[in-house]
Formats: structure tokens, sequence, C-alpha cells
């Protein structure tokens, strides 16, 4: 792996523990602050809306700086964002730490796949991206289980104070490793937005908003379902989280290397049937434990498979204004993660089990399904498909 990827992929994986530790340590964090579960899922949507927040702002005040430098002031907003959440002392001294700590995670991924396609070799634009996206892959394969278990041993705070610590690494990495790219030509402020006046570029970002949505409404809440529905002990979460991380590690890979040799598109419709199939059978198998495990590995794959190909599909179609489309898949992911945060506590606010956010889910991607559908036919018909 080329030293570049690698100081990037060092920075997804301190993102990727700051956004996922959150599902393994919520019942931790709801006991010790003295709130009920789905409110403290609240602390997953903020940190969501500081990535919808963060993303584009970064485009308005930083469009013109080399991509060096970008990604060094938003690891000093990690850093400062994970201290705040390890001395947060109530519900909205954490809320808005966690919303702070999102603001550099999607500006981060944006700009990250640009230097990451500029960096890649010639034909191999997606798998540089699943490469940098492996860091986050990684963290919930090792770090998400590492700070679930502090939270049980020891203290919830605890994987926020290493994520501070590992961001101070990050620095020095992206500082050494990563090329002194030139910044993007600046087409001004309105030429950033031009993109979004086709329907193709919109039908993505909605594909990326309700397929993540979708796998979030259950993936949110997978800790008390794994506990209540499928009876496994608070002990074994651990192990689980990381049987959760190895499916995205391996969707990752085969996400990126099948978007590169198959085409992009067809690879996300068909990684979305996959999410639906995932879904139904956790929520029809949720209390048989074995296979609540396999249909969680194959929502957490499916949700990582998609990544690289969403994230490169839409930089294509956002030539000229690629710092914005980048921006604008990142707030997708994001909104889709908060939208399913919020969707997937209803149903155990009216009292359902921990089984009916997965049900919710499915909808949800039907919706992503319908949209990225949409935009294979009018390539199709347009006769330049992808």
């Amino acid at each position: 792996m080329k030293r570049s990827l690698l100081a990037l992929s060092a920075g997804t994986l301190g993102l990727g523990i700051a956004e996922f530790v959150m599902m393994g340590i919520l019942p931790d964090v709801a006991t010790d602050l003295g709130i009920s579960i789905p409110r403290a899922g609240h602390f997953i949507s903020a940190y969501a809306a500081g990535v919808c927040v963060g993303a584009p702002l970064m485009v308005l005040v930083a469009r013109r700086r080399p991509l060096r430098q970008i990604l060094l002031a938003l690891a000093l907003i990690y850093v400062i964002g994970n201290l705040c959440a390890s001395l947060s002392s109530g519900y909205w001294m954490l809320l808005l730490a966690r919303f702070v700590s999102g603001l550099p995670h999607g500006a981060f991924f944006g700009v990250g796949s640009i230097v990451a396609e500029r960096v890649a070799d010639k034909g191999r634009g997606a798998e540089a991206v699943a490469l940098m996206t492996a860091g986050m892959t990684i963290a919930n394969l090792f770090g998400v289980p590492f700070g679930t278990l502090l939270s049980g041993i020891l203290s919830w705070r605890l994987p926020f104070v290493f994520n501070a610590a590992w961001g101070v690494l990050v620095f020095a990495l992206i500082r050494r490793w990563i090329p002194d790219l030139a910044a993007l030509p600046d087409t001004g402020l309105r030429g950033q937005f031009r993109f979004l006046k086709r329907l193709g570029p919109w039908l993505l970002i909605l594909t990326t908003m309700f397929g993540n949505g979708g796998v979030f409404c259950w993936f949110s809440y997978v800790s008390p379902q794994m506990i209540r529905e499928a009876g496994f002990a608070p002990e074994s979460l651990t192990l689980i989280m990381i049987l959760a991380g190895l499916g995205m590690t391996v969707g990752n890979l085969v996400g990126g290397k099948c978007g590169d040799r198959y085409g992009l598109a067809k690879v996300i419709q068909v990684t979305q049937v996959v999410m639906i199939m995932s879904l139904l059978g956790t929520f029809f198998f949720a209390s048989v434990g074995w296979l609540s495990v396999v249909c969680m590995c194959l929502g957490t794959a499916a949700l990582f498979a998609v990544s690289s190909p969403q994230q490169l599909l839409l930089l294509q179609n956002s030539r000229g204004s690629e710092m914005m489309g980048a921006a604008c898949v990142q707030v997708a992911f994001n909104l889709g993660n908060a939208l399913g945060a919020y969707a997937g506590g209803l149903p155990i606010e009216f009292g359902l089990g921990y089984r009916y956010p997965a049900l919710v889910g499915v909808f949800v991607v039907l919706v992503g399904l319908a949209c990225i559908s949409l935009y294979v036919w009018r390539q199709r018909l347009e006769g330049i498909g992808r």
C-alpha cells in the first residue's frame, strides 16, 4: 500500500472508532448519564449531524487551500472533539461534543477520496478509495470491540481518550506522507453547485442516504438487539462487534474490486438487495443467536461494499465540482445514519421489540434501491452506462 493511502487509512480508522464505538457502548452511556437507550441514540444522530454540517462547510471555507493543509486542520478538530467527549458530564455536553467530533468526518472522507483517486494507479480508483476506507473497517474489526471492552471494564470515556491520542498520530502521518498536492481549480462558489442541476447526482445522493439509512435503522441498536432478542450475554458484545467489523472489512475490499471490474452502479444495486435480505433475516430470526450474527455480518459487509463505489460514482458525476461532490456523498451517508438512528428508535419507543428497527430498515433501503435503479435505467437510456 502506498504510504499516502496508509496515512489516509489511519485517519479513517480513527474516524471509524469515533463514529461506530457509540453502538457498542450505548447501554453503558445511557446507564451512566441516567437516560433511556433511544435517547442515547441521539449521540449517534448528533455525530451524523456534525458530518452533514462539516462537509459542505469545508468546501465554503477551504476550497482554495492545498489538500494536505485541509486534512491537517481536520485532524486537529478531530482531536478536540474527542477530548471534549471524554470529559462530558451530561447529556447536552456529550451531544455537543459528538457534534463537534463529527465535523471533520465527512470532510476528511471527501478530501481523502480526491487524494486517493489522484495517487491511484490508472483504472484502480475504486480500489484506492476502498483502501482509504479500509481504516474504518479495521476500526470496526479491532478498535470498536476494544472500545466496547474498555467501556465494560473501566469507563465509556476511555475510547474517546484513545481517539484523541490517535488523532495526534494521524496529524503526524498526514504531514509526513501525504504529498503536497495543489488545491483543486476554483470554479467559484456557484460552480461548486453546478453539477446539482442534473438529476443523476441527486439520484446517487438519495441512493446513498436511504441505503445507508436502512442499515443504520438496525445497526444503531445492534447491542441491545443482540442482548435482549438474540439472548447473548453483555460480555459477548466484544466478540460480536469484532464479527461485525470483519464483515465490514471483507465487504469494503470486495466492493472496491468489484466496482472496478463490473461497474460501480451495478455493484451498488446488487449490494442493496443483500442489505434488504440481511435486514429481513434479522427481523424474522432475531431470537436465533447464530442466525442473528450471520445476518449482522451480511448487513455490515453490504454497508461497506457500497461505500467506495458510491463515493467514486458521485465524484465522476461532479467533475469540476469534485470537492462539493465529495462533500455531498458524505452528507448523504450521514443523513442516512441520522435518519436510521431516529427511525429505528421509533418502534422501540412505542414498546415493540429490538427486532423491529430492522423491519423499518427494509422499507428505507427499498427507496435507495429504487433510486439507483432509476439512475441505471437513465444511463442506459442515454447510452452512457457506466
